[in-house]
């Protein structure tokens, strides 16, 4: 009878959360004062005693700088102000938004014309637009008929858009971005 053992090793994941007091590992550290003053080089006790003296936290800014860089200051605030700045830089994203216009092979000219201006006021609007191209049937043995439709539109919006042309594979389409202004 054989018996086997697994050995189950705990990874530890070193997050990204900020170290700060007794959790700062290094033994020597840079230190900067609360006012922003250098205290230079220094042991991660001593450093810890000056920020206990004020009152504050010994928070580590730089850890991979050598060697690491702490900060004495309020790891509360510090923490309110982070929170804020990713918040703020959320808030000044700009999300790309791509709508999708279907084209049939054997459109008519008005509905053709009403696609066109749909596709003009998303350009205007800033949106990416793919223009695809809808065939059934038998169409699929003809699907240069349909490409035409599609090599139109690209001539159209040449000057207001960058055109990207995908015809090879299943799915024929056309991505309409607006140019940079």
């Amino acid at each position: 009878m054989s018996c086997f053992f697994y050995i189950i090793l705990e990874v530890t994941i070193i997050s990204n959360k900020t170290r700060i007091n007794e959790r700062i590992r290094a033994r020597e550290v840079r230190v900067i004062s609360d006012d922003g003053e250098q205290l230079g080089v220094m042991t991660s006790r001593e450093a810890l005693s000056i920020a206990i003296d004020k009152k504050l936290d010994l928070v580590e800014v730089s850890p991979t700088a050598k060697p690491p860089v702490c900060k004495i200051m309020d790891y509360g605030k510090y923490k309110y102000e982070q929170a804020r700045k990713a918040k703020e830089a959320k808030k000044n994203q700009k999300q790309v938004v791509v709508k999708e216009i279907k084209f049939k092979a054997r459109i008519d000219v008005h509905d053709f014309e009403t696609k066109i201006g749909k596709i003009r006021k998303f350009i205007e609007k800033e949106h990416k637009v793919k223009a695809s191209l809808m065939l059934f049937g038998r169409e699929r043995m003809h699907a240069a008929l349909g490409i035409k439709k599609l090599d139109e539109v690209a001539e159209i919006f040449k000057d207001e858009a960058i055109v990207d042309k995908k015809y090879g594979g299943p799915q024929k389409f056309i991505m309409l971005s607006p140019l940079k202004k």
